[in-house]
């Protein structure tokens, strides 16, 4: 069986990337390759959450998601939210809710809630469950990561230009 490698070229967290990936190689373990360590594979099977990448502004499973598939497009992790070098208004809500606790699904989350905030800016509790209800919590810290989308929302809105 031969191995099929190409060269893609992609933006990752607003910077243009070229790797040689191998046809197999999923794109959580590409990110692994350039140090981000932000998405995690947890489940293997895109059941958890825990790598929740966005690609084109939309979450996908980073552990089912080939590599050679973001060939040029937008992949943004976790650690790209902060790019001004200050946190994201979700990621400081996390903080200040204490919305995780061992901390490992938390970029999933995050990245997740981020999408929902830009999709849907006052959601209730019902929509963030069913929003946030691909993402796991072994931890079961489920009332503080709504807590945290709440505050995260709020404060978005009340720094929304007029």
């Amino acid at each position: 069986m031969t191995n099929h490698a190409r060269d893609i070229h992609f933006t990752l967290n607003g910077r243009p990337v070229s790797a040689r990936v191998e046809s197999h190689l999923d794109l959580v373990d590409l990110l692994r390759r350039l140090n981000l360590f932000g998405a995690r594979e947890s489940c293997g099977q895109g059941l958890c959450g825990c790598c929740t990448v966005l690609v084109d502004g939309v979450a996908v499973s980073g552990c089912l998601t080939l590599a050679q598939l973001v060939d040029g497009k937008a992949v943004a992790t976790v650690e790209g939210l902060d790019a001004s070098g200050a946190l994201s208004p979700v990621q400081q809500a996390f903080i200040d809710e204490g919305a995780f606790q061992c901390g490992f699904c938390t970029p999933g989350f995050v990245l997740m809630a981020h999408q929902l905030l830009r999709e849907n800016p006052d959601p209730d509790d019902g929509e963030i469950r069913d929003y946030l209800a691909g993402n796991l919590c072994r931890c079961a810290a489920y009332p503080e990561i709504i807590r945290a989308v709440k505050t995260a929302a709020r404060r978005m809105r009340e720094t929304q230009p007029a």
